[in-house]
């Protein structure tokens, strides 16, 4: 036993998520900025549903894809099933 409790196992996954989502729009901001190769947008948004507060705080933090519709709206739908689904893994691990 390594002393973590499955909820905390869970906390620990979420928040390398939220981490791991943050990267990944600072890496396409900084190969926005350098003109290199960018991630697409698809990408962005999957990424999201799994660190949906590391894709908000990345995409205000960096001012990146503020002003890009439908990008916007898809990444608040995305943000939205992000905290049902974390809600509902979390209820699940509850019970």
């Amino acid at each position: 036993m390594d002393g973590f409790s499955t909820i905390d196992r869970a906390l620990i996954v979420l928040g390398l998520l939220q981490i791991a989502t943050f990267g990944l729009f600072w890496f396409d901001k900084s190969q926005a900025r350098n003109g290199g190769r960018r991630v697409r947008e698809r990408t962005l948004l999957v990424a999201a549903l799994l660190g949906g507060f590391g894709a908000w705080f990345g995409q205000h933090l960096l001012r990146h894809k503020t002003r890009k519709e439908p990008f916007r709206t898809l990444l608040g739908a995305a943000l939205v099933v992000h905290v049902a689904g974390s809600a509902g893994v979390m209820w699940l691990l509850l019970r």
